[in-house]
């Protein structure tokens, strides 16, 4: 497999980079979740990627992205997101880091109170990012105020460009077909790590969202030729066509690093059954999880994203999907801003 890393590291060192994250992140074995479990348990510490305090999963995505921006001699930066959004803060720092102007839209799941403004959104303002609230109209469901936060940021970045501004879009998550690649060089890391280690693993779970992250590690996968099991568990309701949505993705970011695989929609293992009731919304599953890795190891995740992952990976360990013994990966995405977010976010976490 040695030879399949170093074909993906030659074909993304094609390609613009900005240099942002501290890379490799730490990876290593949970020694008493795995006790207490019956599976050997690692981890992977993509909440250390940076380039703040701050860091999660988007700065992979945000290397290559913003690489593409100067590269096309962009001077300002347009994304999307919930207010509480990750990608979105961790593209500000992104673009302040490198001279670029950060605009945000994002739409108002939880409506965030002006005199208490928190976690995220406080990040945003600190770093003086223009952010436009989009709230929800009657009837309308959240797709559709997504669709709209969208419409608005094309509006402003072709006035913008008419003033003589060049605007680089960055959809929700940095789910692009750029953004995706990021995480191609990710699973190669990751299986370096594991090589290192002598380590084999069975499976890999990680929160999936707009799809980005799972897509680029189901890349890599296919461009190494083999490796664990990749389990997406879903923050939020997901359609039929998800999987769908995740190869184009992913064949996609291939095609654009000029890499011959290819990947299938049955490539694509979505767990469904975690996310509810809905995004940013807390659910006990969840909330039981982040008590249990912080409580055992010390190691913060949040009720939005990596909460609701290790609910998955822990219902697949005591529903008996995952036997005894396995050797599981958790891959952790970051996030835990969340914590500091509004109670309707938080929900029965600050209780003892």
């Amino acid at each position: 497999m040695n030879n399949e890393i170093q074909q993906v590291r030659a074909l993304m060192a094609q390609k613009p980079r900005a240099n942002l994250g501290f890379f490799p992140t730490p990876f290593y074995k949970l020694e008493r979740m795995s006790r207490e479990l019956g599976v050997e348990l690692y981890i992977k510490r993509d909440d250390f990627s940076g380039m703040s305090l701050f860091g999660g999963n988007k700065i992979r995505k945000l290397e290559y992205l913003m690489g593409d921006a100067l590269d096309k001699g962009c001077d300002t930066v347009f994304t999307y997101g919930a207010t509480q959004s990750n990608h979105a803060m961790q593209t500000v720092t992104a673009a302040r880091k490198l001279g670029l102007t950060p605009i945000l839209y994002l739409n108002a799941y939880v409506e965030p109170d002006e005199n208490d403004i928190r976690a995220n959104m406080l990040l945003d303002r600190v770093l003086g990012a223009q952010m436009h609230i989009v709230k929800g109209l009657d009837g309308e469901t959240e797709a559709q105020t997504e669709a709209r936060c969208v419409e608005l940021g094309h509006q402003h970045a072709q006035r913008l460009e008419a003033q003589g501004h060049k605007c680089y879009d960055i959809p929700l998550g940095g789910a692009s077909v750029v953004g995706s690649a990021g995480f191609i060089g990710g699973y190669a890391e990751l299986m370096e790590q594991c090589a290192d280690m002598n380590l084999e693993p069975d499976h890999l779970f990680l929160a999936t969202g707009t799809g980005g992250t799972l897509a680029g590690l189901v890349a890599g996968r296919a461009m190494l030729g083999g490796g664990p099991r990749i389990v997406g568990v879903a923050v939020s309701e997901k359609g039929p066509e998800y999987e769908k949505k995740c190869a184009n993705l992913a064949n996609g970011a291939l095609e654009w690093l000029g890499a011959p695989a290819r990947v299938e929609d049955s490539d694509f293992t979505v767990d469904r059954g975690y996310f509810a009731p809905g995004y940013e919304q807390p659910n006990e599953r969840a909330t039981r999880a982040i008590r249990m890795l912080a409580r055992m190891e010390g190691l913060i995740t949040d009720p939005v994203y990596t909460g609701k992952a290790l609910a998955g990976l822990l219902g697949a360990v005591e529903s008996g999907q995952l036997a005894q013994g396995s050797r599981v990966v958790f891959w952790h995405t970051g996030g835990a801003t969340a914590l500091f977010a509004e109670r309707e976010i938080l929900g029965d976490l600050s209780q003892a």
